[in-house]
């Protein structure tokens, strides 16, 4: 079991800007996938971004890495902006 930690941005910035329909849907692929397999049900990110995992959730994306037993969640946001925003908060 993997244990979750968010960025401040995260839970400040991109949580509340989620609509409520897709906040759970978020929840349950965290519980259900990174909390347990992340490496499986991920993909690894390229060029800037190496060393770091994307899992999609429909039109979302968790930009995250793992830490040890931990997971290390840097960004939430949809597809069309998560990877300009991802670079200033690594």
């Amino acid at each position: 079991m993997y244990k979750i930690l968010y960025v401040d941005k995260v839970v400040s910035e991109d949580l509340p800007r989620i609509l409520e329909p897709w906040k759970s849907e978020i929840k349950l692929a965290i519980e259900k996938k990174l909390m347990t397999r992340p490496e499986v049900y991920s993909r690894p990110l390229r060029r800037s971004l190496k060393g770091y995992r994307k899992l999609r959730v429909g039109g979302y994306r968790i930009v995250f890495r793992v830490e040890g037993g931990q997971v290390k969640v840097f960004v939430i946001q949809h597809r069309s902006t998560v990877y300009e925003t991802a670079p200033d908060r690594l």
